[in-house]
């Protein structure tokens, strides 16, 4: 467990261990278990589930940071062992993000103190997450916008981000930044103006800090 850098989360967790096979592109972890020769078996490191959780009441922790938790390559026996886990705690909070919203579903419902999200880099992805989110039981459903690489329909938007489907949105760039992956400035207004229209928190990374006028950056969280 870590202290995070991330700004929506207090600490990182990543009790599944090993060389994640979805392989993005800006995938930093992958980068570190090339370099350092880490062992790329996946599996679980029960003993992190059994450590005391640092931290305190109210706090949010990103389970998975360097593991896509959704995929075929997880075991399901490994995820009701971590949600086992979660529901422990019940007066922490516990953030899962993930790029195989598919399969999702069968793990709904999710402890009450878990928050849900799908990464969405484009308009394919966008509508596949949503799909999904509306299928399962969160107390938060949310998606990621990091990185985002392309113009999401502003009229398709306001159509369907509705506070009972989506409950939390993300917006960031690729790291590391740079002019090359930077979202355009009006795709970033048209999301945030869509999630203000249906009264959906917004939270804009850091990382868009260059981007953006300093009365646009604003890091809100769910209810």
């Amino acid at each position: 467990m870590n202290k995070s850098k991330i700004e929506w989360c207090d600490y990182t967790i990543n009790p599944v261990k090993g060389l994640c096979p979805m392989a993005c592109d800006y995938c930093y972890a992958r980068r570190m278990y090339k370099r350092f020769k880490w062992n790329p078996a996946i599996r679980i490191d029960e003993e992190i589930l059994r450590q005391p959780l640092a931290g305190k009441p109210g706090d949010r922790y990103f389970v998975g940071s360097t593991m896509e938790l959704f995929g075929p390559w997880v075991d399901q026996w490994m995820l009701k062992l971590i949600f086992n886990w979660v529901a422990s705690y019940p007066e922490r909070i516990f953030i899962f993000l993930t790029k195989q919203p598919e399969n999702l579903k069968k793990l709904s419902p999710f402890p009450d103190n878990c928050w849900i999200g799908v990464s969405t880099t484009n308009w394919l992805r966008f509508s596949d997450a949503l799909g999904h989110l509306m299928t399962i039981n969160a107390r938060a459903k949310f998606l990621s916008f990091e990185p985002l690489l392309e113009r999401i329909e502003f009229d398709m938007l306001q159509k369907i981000l509705l506070p009972d489907a989506i409950n939390w949105i993300i917006i960031g760039q690729q790291t590391p930044a740079r002019a090359a992956t930077a979202p355009k400035v009006e795709w970033i207004k048209e999301i945030v103006a869509a999630a203000d229209s249906a009264g959906i928190p917004v939270f804009l990374k850091d990382n868009l800090s260059k981007l953006l006028p300093d009365s646009w950056l604003r890091q809100e969280f769910p209810l």
